[in-house]
């Protein structure tokens, strides 16, 4: 049997996410968009398969192709990750719960995946990618405003690094993430959207600061070891 949870107006797929992981007592949450699916039919049962092992794995990230990355990759063992796509990912509701669900950001589009593995990580928990184990992400461009997403993605990892930063990690790590959003946008021709997420930011400076609950100085390192990796 399938349920159809219909809202109107739309309140974003963040706040979807949220009130099906409120309204269940399950273990597990799988997530998959409605331009994804999952490629061989067992992903879910390996998934699970792999949390129940290992009560301290808090996410599963499906490992995703689309378009741009389309070739299959044999499986390998599983693997420790900054974090996972949304488009395609498995999360233990009671890590969740213990964390709280995604938080709301003053862009529509980016970073509240990002900000939650930070918090799990922070908690003890771990992300853990499957390689070869795969999602295809079709990633059309219906319903999709690049320009909106880009200055909704600026805005919205500069309001995670403000709430997430220890205090003596914050200006550096600020002035480091201006500088990269800054030199990206340039080179992609990016800059006015960039712009604007940088003014978006600004406006909501003072509701993001009273959301501050910064990390362990060791996490935010633990995280930007995985995302190198």
């Amino acid at each position: 049997m399938i349920d159809w949870t219909h809202r109107w107006p739309s309140q974003g797929y963040m706040a979807a996410r949220n009130n099906w992981m409120a309204s269940t007592d399950e273990d597990y949450f799988v997530s998959l968009d409605d331009d994804a699916w999952f490629l061989d039919g067992d992903e879910i049962s390996v998934a699970l398969e792999f949390l129940q092992s290992n009560p301290l794995v808090a996410a599963i990230a499906f490992d995703i192709l689309s378009p741009e990355r389309h070739t299959p990759s044999p499986r390998l063992a599983p693997r420790p990750a900054a974090a996972f796509v949304g488009c395609g990912h498995v999360l233990r509701l009671a890590a969740v719960r213990s964390v709280g669900v995604y938080e709301a950001f003053p862009g529509s589009y980016g970073g509240e995946e990002k900000d939650l593995c930070l918090r799990l990580l922070d908690a003890g928990y771990g992300v853990v990618i499957l390689p070869g184990v795969h999602v295809w992400h079709e990633r059309t461009s219906v319903g999709r405003n690049s320009v909106e997403q880009h200055r909704s993605s600026v805005c919205n990892d500069l309001v995670s690094t403000l709430r997430r930063a220890p205090a003596i990690l914050l200006p550096a790590a600020f002035l480091v993430k201006c500088y990269q959003h800054f030199r990206f946008s340039w080179k992609q021709g990016l800059t006015l959207p960039c712009l604007e997420g940088f003014r978006l930011f600004l406006r909501s400076l003072r509701q993001s600061w009273r959301s501050r609950r910064p990390v362990k100085a060791s996490t935010l390192r633990q995280f930007m070891r995985l995302s190198r990796q």
